[in-house]
């Protein structure tokens, strides 16, 4: 088992005082600390995001027409290179 990270860094919240005893009452039955509830279901909903952020699953035939678009060979576009080539309105 590797060492624990030490914690350094605090995350302050203010939530209203229902929801302070939703997650009181939720982190009792799971027999956590307020904290530790919080951290979990942080950690695991930032988690699922980023995962989902960087995975997609297609059918079978939505897969194939994609891959195919991926090896078809690159189409010319002037107006879109001159436009990208064009300064913006920053300089």
């Amino acid at each position: 088992m590797s060492a624990a990270i030490p914690k350094t860094g605090r995350l302050d919240v203010r939530v209203s005082a229902p929801v302070k005893q939703l997650l009181s009452d939720a982190a009792a039955a799971a027999h956590k600390s307020v904290s530790e509830f919080v951290l979990d279901a942080g950690i695991a909903a930032a988690n699922q995001l980023l995962e989902e952020r960087r995975r997609f699953d297609l059918p079978a035939d939505k897969w194939a027409a994609f891959q195919a678009a991926l090896e078809a060979p690159v189409k010319r576009r002037p107006r879109l290179k001159r436009l990208l080539n064009e300064p913006g309105l920053l300089g």
